[in-house]
């Protein structure tokens, strides 16, 4: 596949400079063709029937199994969610931390997992987002490791391997930012959240989570995927589980969504990590003379920087919407972020700098 092939499953891409992936990723055309053709098939024959309740359930199982390839994960340890938010939920309330239990994370942490561990019993510990931080702040009742892997904030990779071994302790990473973005194993982590309308462009809601052990998480939020249709459950309730993680999936999910997601997973191209990096770079360089860049370079592809001239973030990225460039500005943090994926080309990058000016 061409450069020139890939940006033009994008029709977004025609109009605008597109560098909110961090927030939705583009449609491409053959997503919205596999969900329109799914839709049109419920308007015309109805949401019933075993051939529909066949393909709504065979779906799942490919996902799983494409999820599980793009993380190097075994199959039966990926769950179909609504978000990452949603895969938080379902670790956190499983856990069963009490109030005595400490979980550790950082200040640059997005709300759809700081929302799930403030619900949490334990006591939440926040620190600086560096390694050091983290670990300096383990005590013997720390539970839990619970971060991003790249900060929503600036773009900052934060070692979550790296953390999980020199702690030993359990860890839940966000993976909201990285996942599609670049390179990601999910080999030695306990428990991975994955978003799928960001950087792997699928339909909302979709999402993914890995548990690497699922026999070894409650499940807290039972739905009527999570029991063994084998066993089945009895009139008090009582059930066997599911085989792998998918007994942790909270929600039928429609089948046009499903098929939307499949075609989204399986049209990036082999060089989309490389390119996406490559333009990252680029555009820090670019930047560096009109503002204050604040991510590092060889981050992720997130790009944040300050406003110039005494501008408001807010004030910046409505005047970049005008002119047809869609970046965000981070709350609180007065910082316009730029999402730079494999899709982005130069014009894109000179028309964010020279809006700018």
């Amino acid at each position: 596949m061409t450069f020139a092939d890939a940006r033009a499953m994008f029709p977004v891409l025609q109009r605008l400079a597109y560098l909110n992936t961090g927030s939705f990723g583009p449609l491409s055309s053959g997503t919205a063709a596999a969900m329109a053709e799914e839709g049109q098939r419920d308007l015309a024959d109805g949401r019933s029937g075993l051939a529909y309740f066949e393909r709504g359930l065979a779906l799942p199982d490919e996902l799983r199994a494409l999820k599980a390839e793009l993380v190097a994960a075994p199959p039966d340890t990926v769950a179909l969610t609504a978000s990452t938010t949603d895969g938080c939920n379902v670790v956190l309330s499983g856990l069963g931390l009490r109030p005595e239990d400490e979980v550790i994370t950082t200040t640059d942490e997005h709300f759809g997992l700081l929302g799930p561990l403030h619900a949490s019993s334990a006591r939440i510990v926040v620190v600086e987002p560096t390694a050091e931080s983290i670990l300096a702040a383990v005590s013997p009742r720390t539970r839990l490791l619970a971060v991003s892997q790249v900060l929503w904030t600036n773009g900052r990779i934060l070692p979550v391997h790296e953390l999980r071994e020199a702690s030993g302790l359990p860890i839940l990473v966000d993976a909201a930012q990285s996942v599609g973005a670049i390179p990601v194993s999910v080999q030695g982590l306990d428990f991975v959240a994955i978003p799928g309308q960001k950087w792997l462009c699928g339909p909302d809601p979709t999402g993914a989570l890995v548990v690497a052990d699922p026999d070894a998480l409650r499940i807290a939020r039972p739905s009527s995927f999570s029991f063994s249709r084998d066993d089945g459950f009895d009139v008090a309730g009582a059930f066997v589980p599911r085989p792998g993680a998918a007994r942790f999936e909270p929600n039928w999910i429609s089948v046009a969504t499903l098929a939307g997601l499949k075609v989204a997973l399986t049209q990036a191209p082999d060089w989309s990590f490389e390119r996406a990096a490559a333009q990252a770079d680029q555009l820090r360089a670019m930047l560096a003379g009109h503002v204050d860049v604040v991510t590092s370079p060889e981050q992720a592809t997130l790009v944040a920087f300050r406003p110039p001239d005494g501008r408001t973030a807010a004030e910046v990225t409505g005047t970049l919407m005008d002119l047809g460039v869609v970046v965000r500005e981070i709350p609180r943090r007065e910082l316009v972020r730029a999402s730079v994926g494999w899709w982005t080309n130069e014009e894109d990058l000179d028309r964010l700098v020279a809006g700018l000016s």
